[in-house]
């Protein structure tokens, strides 16, 4: 490091040995995924060793800059090397150039004012209750990049194994079944789940994965995006006092680089992002005796009797464990669900067993019926395209929860004349 330190700056200075020294006993092995921290250590060690009155009063004069050798840091999971973004580049398919801009770092998208200039194209969807959702969705070659990112590096890194949310072998029915048969089930809700999760922490997984800073950076450009000011002037005012706070806090959220909702990379990044809230519940309901999972934004704690005498401090501490992993709890959808009444997740009964709730499962054979008697255009009211994809998709679904019930509602089916 001294020899280093000689061949850049101007003269051999009597602080290098200081400054080394503090360097070495910071880092035991040298952080070649990591020249920018490295950088700003040696600042910081400079500054310490300035109040101590030995660095000479004029700044030293750099000579030569040194380009360091930049290599992946350790990492616990099989993913690809990829020590440079030229690196990078090569492991997309693509040329520095273009893949600066579709990653846009410095969300210049942000301000583009006409819709061919941007990389998402952007759609509202209203919601019951509640402020409308934003869909954000990449545009064929961001997407296909971002496809890659997925099936090459965060497939390679396992979420918590309460999370039944975008996983292979796992779904809505998993994450039920967990809860099947409990005397008390609490379920829980994140509100604006992927707005939440800023670029900040999606870094930290890439760097957790080994990335060098700059592949990590650019990496996170590329799975993130700050939505467009023009689509955001277009989220009106809830008429709902109530809704206000939840509409201004949606538009601060979606301003900064966030994960998007609808880009294929954002479901992983998410489950990723959520580990320590996961790790945290998962042992809140072991203290409790209760099991835990999540999917997606939806959580859910179930266990005996006792959880009712306790619900409220249960209610508090986890309100206060998602506060603390910076996620947010949407109040309105908290619930305690008791057998004495429905115990309903993901659109699944858990009460005795798996099950469509009825009202649902009468609704599907309804429209069944009048398709098989009436004819599929009298019965299609919504005028869905493919009604025949649509009505075959509920009946898979429920013979997914209920094989009895599944198997009443495709005799139906296979009765209607398409």
């Amino acid at each position: 490091m001294r020899k280093r330190a000689a061949r850049a700056l101007d003269s051999r200075a009597k602080w290098v040995d200081q400054v080394a020294l503090i360097v070495l006993d910071a880092y035991r092995h040298a952080p070649t995924d990591r020249p920018l921290e490295l950088a700003r250590f040696v600042e910081y060690s400079l500054e310490q060793v300035n109040e101590r009155r030995r660095l000479p009063v004029k700044a030293p004069t750099i000579r030569k800059w040194r380009i360091p050798d930049i290599e992946m840091g350790p990492t616990r999971w099989p993913v690809p090397t990829i020590n440079t973004v030229q690196e990078l580049g090569d492991f997309l398919g693509i040329g520095i150039g273009d893949l600066h801009w579709l990653a846009d770092p410095r969300s210049l998208e942000r301000s583009a004012p006409e819709s061919g200039m941007r990389n998402y194209h952007y759609i509202w969807l209203p919601r019951r209750g509640g402020v409308p959702r934003l869909i954000e969705a990449p545009k064929p070659w961001l997407k296909k990049l971002q496809r890659r990112v997925l099936r090459r590096i965060l497939d390679e890194i396992p979420p918590h194994e309460a999370a039944h949310g975008f996983r292979a072998g796992h779904s809505p029915i998993t994450h039920a079944r967990r809860h099947v048969g409990t005397a008390v089930v609490l379920r829980f809700d994140l509100e604006d789940f992927f707005a939440s999760v800023e670029a900040g922490r999606v870094y930290g997984i890439f760097r957790s994965a080994g990335y060098p800073e700059r592949v990590a950076h650019t990496l996170t450009a590329l799975c993130t995006n700050a939505s467009s000011r023009h689509e955001l002037s277009t989220l009106q005012r809830p008429q709902e006092p109530s809704l206000i706070s939840r509409h201004h806090a949606l538009r601060a959220r979606l301003a900064r680089p966030h994960l998007p909702q609808g880009a294929p990379t954002s479901p992983a990044l998410a489950n990723l992002a959520a580990f320590r809230l996961d790790c945290r519940l998962s042992a809140l309901a072991t203290s409790l005796g209760a099991s835990y999972s999540r999917y997606a934004d939806d959580i859910a704690i179930s266990g005996g009797a006792h959880l009712i005498t306790s619900s409220g401090s249960v209610r508090e501490t986890v309100r206060k464990i998602i506060i603390e992993e910076d996620f947010r709890l949407n109040e309105r959808k908290s619930q305690l669900m008791t057998r004495a009444g429905r115990q309903q997740l993901t659109g699944v009964v858990v009460n005795d067993h798996l099950n469509i709730p009825r009202a649902e499962y009468d609704r599907i054979k309804a429209v069944l019926h009048d398709a098989a008697t009436r004819g599929p255009s009298v019965a299609n009211r919504d005028g869905l395209d493919d009604f025949r994809a649509h009505l075959l998709g509920k009946v898979s679904w429920v013979e997914s929860v209920n094989e009895v019930r599944g198997a009443k509602l495709r005799d139906k089916f296979d009765r209607v004349r398409w």
